[in-house]
């Protein structure tokens, strides 16, 4: 595969179906073992009580709003973007980068911008656009999946490398002329450099609705990936014929071929609670002995009752097994300048040393349209 990868067309029909021979002695084995660990009682959810709970989220409370966007719909002016979201924000080459994306009225599209404090970006323009006619991704891509060497929430993430290249799963629609049209899925994209990608595949997507049970088999949304203990985890949400979305997880030993949990999912809607209708885009972090699920969640569970998204907080063990904090850690509508009265969501969190600062990246929805906000857990100039 190290040698290979860089052509990857050339094999993806021959490495999937190499692979369906061993797929079915996989899944009993990966049954077992998914087993196993749903019967270690100290992985239980219950585990976690009320007193963890409320002591584990509270450090994530405390924020302060920056005034505007740090990005918007305006910073690569070529494309034309309408709105911008999805950030992902990294240490790479000694300089902080992001990955977004931005919607033209067709479809998604992924970029780059760089900054040197955080607070101010530049273009540095785009890095994956809509795939070929037919395509599983014509319909625009997101690339919100990198792989990164640390998941720590005191360290500042950077690429990894594995195999001589860097990765990211992104997101995908397959049609054009829309927002968020068709099945949806997910693709693989390498790079050697970690500023310019290329797509695993052009024809076939390594996850989708295909084979998926009741709760996924509408569409497929965007990836979280982390590795862990020489494993891929891939979470993702999903939404069934109830029109809801909910967040399960798959896990891979080569990024390429994937196995669903099968007790998916693993975070589900709370008719009562603010993720009734979405449970979405979940971003995972290590925290000391623990793991830290931020995701958001919507419902018309509002005073106002319409939708709102707001960001959510669940914990876990051994990922696998996640308990949910009920109240947001921020929500809809806190901006003092009504940036995100209607979502606060899909968030990205960063550490910098330099001055022991967290930096929370948004997508805030409010009254000047859709763009990337910024909290932070001291003030900043």
């Amino acid at each position: 595969m190290k040698k290979q990868v860089t052509n990857p067309n050339s094999r993806e029909i021959r490495d999937l179906a190499n692979k369906t021979v061993l797929n079915g002695f996989v899944l009993i084995i990966s049954l077992f073992c998914f087993s196993a660990l749903s019967q270690d009682k100290g992985a239980s959810p219950m585990a976690i009580n009320d007193s963890l709970l409320h002591s584990w989220s509270r450090p994530y409370r405390q924020w302060i709003y920056y005034p505007g966007y740090v990005v918007d719909a305006g910073l690569e002016k070529k494309l034309h973007f309408e709105m911008v979201d999805g950030p992902n924000v990294y240490r790479h080459n000694d300089r902080w980068h992001m990955l977004y994306f931005g919607y033209d009225g067709k479809g998604y599209q992924s970029c780059l911008a760089v900054s040197e404090d955080l607070i101010h970006w530049r273009p540095a323009g785009l890095v994956m656009s809509y795939g070929e006619p037919h395509a599983f991704d014509h319909g625009g891509v997101v690339m919100v999946g990198p792989l990164f060497d640390d998941n720590n929430v005191q360290t500042p993430p950077r690429l990894k490398n594995w195999q001589d290249h860097y990765w990211v799963l992104y997101g995908c629609y397959p049609i054009q002329g829309g927002y968020e049209l068709g099945q949806g899925g997910q693709g693989l994209a390498w790079s050697e450099d970690g500023l310019k990608w290329n797509r695993y595949s052009k024809k076939v997507p390594i996850l989708s609705i295909g084979k998926g049970a009741a709760w996924e088999n509408r569409v497929i949304y965007s990836p979280c990936l982390i590795e862990h203990e020489g494993q891929f985890w891939n979470f993702y949400n999903a939404k069934g014929k109830n029109g809801k979305e909910q967040i399960g997880f798959a896990t891979s030993k080569d990024l390429i071929s994937w196995k669903r949990y099968p007790d998916n999912p693993v975070i589900k809607n709370n008719a009562d609670g603010y993720d009734a209708l979405l449970a979405a885009d979940a971003e995972i972090y290590r925290d000391k002995d623990h793991w830290v699920m931020f995701y958001f969640g919507a419902s018309r569970n509002n005073p106002d009752q319409q939708v709102h998204a707001h960001t959510m907080v669940a914990f876990s063990y051994d990922l696998i097994h996640w308990r949910k904090h009920p109240e947001p850690i921020f929500k809809a509508g806190g901006h003092p300048q009504g940036l995100d009265n209607t979502h606060a969501h899909n968030i990205s969190l960063i550490y910098n040393p330099e001055n022991d600062t967290h930096y929370m990246f948004y997508c805030a929805v409010g009254d000047q349209g859709r763009g990337i906000g910024l909290l932070t857990s001291k003030p900043v100039e």
